[in-house]
């Protein structure tokens, strides 16, 4: 009989138990460089295996096995690989996979830093770009060519919360011999398993909901042991590689993420319900509601819709500022996925990566305020939210 198999509550807090060789309840920092050997064949097997854990840190690093071992699992993923942060994880993935003449497709609506990636840095060593429209799926099969190699998706989509359908994309990349790389940061693989759909590989800006507490920078990237040994291979040589105690705080946050991401999905559905209502609200985009135009697809391949939403007010940007300004608990702020509530103007927070024109086409309207709820008390979030809508 299989041995049963923990909750994820349990994983979370046990999943690397035995990769601690101390008798500490919380396992050491390895606050170190560098790492003795026993014996000139003991260095020698250090230096030749991959990822060892004690040869060199920018190999690895306990803290980074300890972690990644926690992330693995809660992603469904073989391996993972921990990162300096969210952008080292897809930088490096893409400059392992991808050489001149290539092509890679990504999705009009994506990260600003993983947009700019596709459209400005990766054309600087000969690879080709197409984005598309990423609720048509039509649109990444006609984008695709004989030399796509990468097709980029996040789903759902920074910040105006659009849907990709993973499982189709996944098929139709596979199809035409292309890798499938998911942003799972704004989901969380407690509310989505993109590996699970068809995905290759998945990665994360684990500063956000797994480190929760705002206090780190932090990546990774997750899929078989085979591609994510390949991406190690480039960070070693482009030295992007999360520091001991930064993994060490990454691990401690990853502990309570099913409790935070659970309120975090529960304060998101009530505001966004509340925001449904106000007048001065022109639109709200969340997939949890039933008025988001693609909610089916959304409940299909998402177990929870998440801690973020975005609202549009009728006011533009003059109403925007006014509404930042008035919030008392939420914090005017760029990041998401911490234990308080932050908000910010997308359109201001988009501006130095792309123009206002651009940002219009993409959803970005002047008057989109973006929130990341936090763990706060649903009915004061509410009041507060109440409070500065009041004189718009």
């Amino acid at each position: 009989m299989d041995k049963k198999k923990d909750a994820v509550e349990t994983q979370l807090i046990h999943g690397d138990r035995g990769l601690n060789p101390t008798a500490a309840v919380v396992a050491p920092i390895y606050q170190t460089a560098t790492f003795r050997a026993e014996s000139a064949e003991d260095f020698g097997d250090r230096a030749s295996r991959p990822r060892h854990p004690e040869f060199y840190t920018r190999f690895g690093n306990p803290n980074r096995v300890q972690v990644e071992s926690v992330l693995a699992e809660l992603e469904g993923a073989e391996s993972a690989m921990v990162t300096a942060s969210g952008m080292a994880a897809v930088s490096t993935t893409a400059l392992t996979f991808v050489r001149k003449g290539d092509h890679v497709v990504a999705q009009t609506n994506h990260y600003g830093g993983t947009l700019t990636l596709v459209r400005d840095f990766l054309p600087k060593f000969g690879v080709e770009f197409t984005l598309v429209d990423q609720t048509s799926v039509a649109a990444f099969r006609s984008a695709i060519r004989p030399n796509t190699k990468l097709v980029f998706v996040e789903s759902p989509s920074n910040p105006v919360m659009k849907i990709t359908d993973l499982r189709a994309v996944a098929a139709l990349a596979r199809q035409h011999g292309a890798m499938t790389i998911a942003d799972n940061t704004f989901a969380t693989p407690l509310n989505q398993r993109p590996l699970e759909l068809g995905v290759d590989l998945v990665f994360h800006s684990a500063t956000k909901y797994f480190g929760g507490h705002s206090d780190l920078i932090a990546g990774v990237i997750m899929g078989s042991a085979s591609l994510v040994e390949k991406v190690w291979n480039t960070s070693v040589i482009l030295g992007g590689v999360l520091a001991p105690f930064d993994a060490w705080l990454l691990l401690r946050g990853v502990r309570t993420l099913a409790l935070r991401v659970r309120q975090q999905n529960e304060n998101a559905l009530a505001l966004a319900r509340f925001l449904e209502t106000q007048p001065a609200v022109k639109a709200v985009h969340y997939p949890g509601l039933e008025s988001h135009p693609q909610h089916e697809l959304a409940s299909r391949q998402m177990s929870g819709f998440g801690g973020m939403l975005s609202f549009e007010l009728k006011g533009g940007y003059g109403a925007a500022g006014c509404f930042l300004k008035k919030v008392r608990l939420a914090s005017h702020a760029v990041s998401l996925g911490g234990v308080e509530t932050l908000v910010v103007n997308a359109a201001a927070n988009f501006l130095h990566y792309m123009s206002a024109e651009e940002a219009e086409r993409s959803g970005v309207s002047t008057g989109l305020v973006r929130v990341s709820s936090g763990i706060e008390a649903a009915n004061d979030l509410i009041a507060d939210f109440e409070q500065a809508l009041t004189s718009l």
